[in-house]
Parts: structure tokens; C-alpha cells; sequence
């Protein structure tokens, strides 16, 4: 089987002036490819062009095999997404916007009691959305992306506002998915962390993906800083200015 998810130089620019350029990269069936980047990189940017949020003003973004805007609305269903804020009813309870999710994605409802018990959602289950933690929304969007078995997750930055314990919980979904073999692309700031599951680790910085991260070194952070530094210097001597 192919590539699940795969950029061919994708473009994408604001009004503003801002946004990705040349984005190449793929992602394959039980694999895990982590995106990092300093804030404004254009990491959140790929991910809506990934998702289809966002049309490419050059190049081609592939799923499944097939041109994104050509995707039909079934082959939708078989992609889990949870980007910058989880998508939520608020007057509703959780099971019930997990049961609207699980919907809408046409899976089988009764994975919503194992998504409730699985990321440890039971205390919350029947409360409304609006009334809980920041942490047991991330929670509830990240059992939403993944309760209905996805082929391809995307999740941006699913670490936020999890307590230390619900990462792990997370970490061991994601390498669950993974060995069913689905695809997997999430961005985050932990470099740590997703060292610990990403078979690859690819850089962004200012709008570019700039190489591969080695998670075999003993200072992550340190060498990732000093990727982006050498990136920028070599932007300034080509007079490539703060695209």
C-alpha cells in the first residue's frame, strides 16, 4: 500500500504574505511522522491543507492516492483530525459529542463507550461540554479524531493542556493507531515526547520543511535550535528576507 498522505511542492500564501512553500513529504500506513517547529513555522498551515481546509495555490496534496479536492465525502470519514481547538458542541455532553462525531465520520457508535472508557472520560462522560476542563476537552477532541479506527490522524499539538498522565495516554493511542496501521502526522513542541514514537521527525522554519530531526542525540532541543539557526543565517546570506 502507498502513501496514505503525501505533499508534492504545495504552496500556499495569505494576504498578509505568509504561509508554506514547496511542502514535500509523505506519509505511510503504521507510521508516524512527527512536525516540529518554532510558533508561526506554518506548521498549523499544512495542517489545513492536509485536511483540505485549505486549497493549495501550487503543487499537490495526495490522500489516499487521490487529489485532496477530489476526495469523495466517504473517503472523509476515513481521516481523524483534531486542529488548534477541539470541534464541540457546548450545551451538548460528552457522549453526545462523541456519538455526533462518530456520526458524522459514519462509524459504529458503540466505540463511543470504548472512547469514553479509554481516555478515561467516564467522570465527565454525561456533563456538558462547556462546563469542563481544558484538559478533559483535549481529551474529548482527541477521542472524537480517533474513536472511529481513522486511517490517517492529524492531530496539531494534542499535547495541549494534558496533564502529564493524559499524555502517556495519548503517546500509547497514537502507537496503537499506528500499529493497526494507520497513518499518523502530528505536529507539537515537545521534542521529547514525540521522540519517543515519531519513526521520523521532520523541521519546519518559516514556511519550509528543512530536514530531519536525528532523535538518536542525547539534546534534542539544542540540536533542533541549531538546525533553525543554520536555516536562517543561510535565508539571510541568499537574501531570502523573513518569508
Amino acid at each position: 500500500m502507498g502513501e496514505v498522505l503525501d505533499f508534492s511542492g504545495v504552496g500556499f500564501r495569505f494576504h498578509g504574505g505568509t504561509g508554506v512553500d514547496d511542502l514535500a513529504f509523505h506519509v505511510d500506513p503504521g507510521e508516524v511522522v512527527a512536525l516540529i517547529g518554532l510558533n508561526g513555522a506554518g506548521k498549523t498551515t499544512l495542517m489545513r491543507l492536509a485536511l483540505g481546509m485549505l486549497r493549495p495555490q501550487r503543487g499537490r496534496v495526495r490522500l489516499f492516492g487521490e487529489p485532496s479536492a477530489d476526495l469523495p465525502d466517504a473517503a472523509w470519514g476515513r481521516v481523524g483530525a483534531l486542529v488548534e481547538v477541539p470541534p464541540a458542541y457546548p450545551e451538548l455532553t460528552v457522549r453526545e459529542n462523541l456519538r455526533i462525531a462518530c456520526l458524522l465520520r459514519g462509524g459504529d457508535t458503540r466505540r463511543v463507550e470504548e472512547a469514553v472508557d479509554r481516555w478515561r472520560l467516564a467522570p465527565v462522560a454525561d456533563r456538558r461540554f462547556r462546563r469542563l476542563s481544558l484538559g478533559d476537552r483535549q481529551r474529548t477532541g482527541l477521542a472524537a479524531a480517533l474513536q472511529h479506527r481513522p486511517r490517517l490522524v492529524v492531530l496539531d499539538e494534542p499535547g495541549n493542556a494534558l496533564d502529564p498522565a493524559s499524555v502517556i495516554l495519548l503517546r500509547e493511542q497514537l502507537s496503537r493507531r499506528a500499529g493497526e496501521g494507520a497513518a499518523i502526522l502530528v505536529s507539537s513542541h515537545h521534542l521529547d515526547e514525540v521522540a519517543r514514537i515519531a519513526d521520523r521527525v521532520l523541521l519546519m522554519n518559516r514556511g519550509r520543511l528543512i530536514g530531519r530531526l536525528d532523535t538518536t542525540g542525547a539534546d534534542l532541543e539544542r540540536a533542533f535550535f541549531e538546525r533553525v539557526r543554520e536555516d536562517d543565517e543561510r535565508r539571510d546570506r541568499d537574501g531570502e528576507g523573513t518569508r
